[in-house]
């Protein structure tokens, strides 16, 4: 009787563990991976053939680069500035944080957008821009702190960030000549606009 009992609570203890393993290793590993996702800031870099002074006053001329629409100094600490794209994005923001030449850092105050539910999303997020001497280049390292794949309007953001730094800011940089949205025409952000049928 005592090897049937012992048989039988051996072959509970292998089922209790291979049972805890299957209920328990999954959710965990889904568990890491969203957290390490949600935690993701959306980052983008480029390298310019060009001194970190040049990167540098580049980057703070925010109507060369972003929009022709912005009102107040963007190159000013504790200073705000309001960027808008007709009523679909409207943004205040500062300069909170500067090292010349290597590193400027704006805070987003408020924000509104007229296409998620959540329409302050960027409110207390960051715009980070690090500047790393390269040998004879210098690298511009973009981060939007507090935009993560979570927020609703990732994809949208994502697209238009990548936009205005790899492609709008590296010409500027590179040329002198960016491709801002225009003031009072349709530019790059009408493009995203229709893309996702925005209104």
């Amino acid at each position: 009787m005592k090897p049937i009992i012992i048989f039988i609570s051996c072959l509970l203890a292998i089922m209790h563990t291979s049972y805890g393993q299957q209920t328990t290793t999954q959710p965990i590993n889904n568990n890491q991976n969203k957290i390490i996702m949600n935690n993701q800031d959306y980052t983008a870099n480029i390298v310019v053939e060009a001194s970190p002074a040049k990167a540098y006053n580049a980057i703070k001329n925010f109507r060369a680069w972003w929009s022709e629409e912005i009102d107040g100094p963007t190159d000013q600490l504790n200073e705000a500035f309001f960027y808008h794209y007709k009523d679909i994005h409207l943004c205040k923001m500062k300069l909170v944080e500067i090292v010349e030449n290597k590193r400027l850092v704006y805070q987003v105050l408020e924000n509104e957008f007229n296409f998620i539910s959540d329409k302050t999303e960027w409110v207390d997020t960051h715009l980070i821009f690090e500047i790393i001497e390269e040998s004879d280049k210098t690298k511009v390292r973009f981060t939007h702190k507090g935009l993560v794949p979570s927020y609703e309007c990732y994809e949208v953001c994502n697209d238009a960030w990548t936009g205005y730094i790899t492609n709008s800011l590296y010409k500027l940089i590179e040329t002198g000549k960016g491709e801002p949205n225009p003031k009072d025409k349709d530019g790059f952000n009408a493009e995203l606009a229709e893309k996702w049928h925005l209104n």
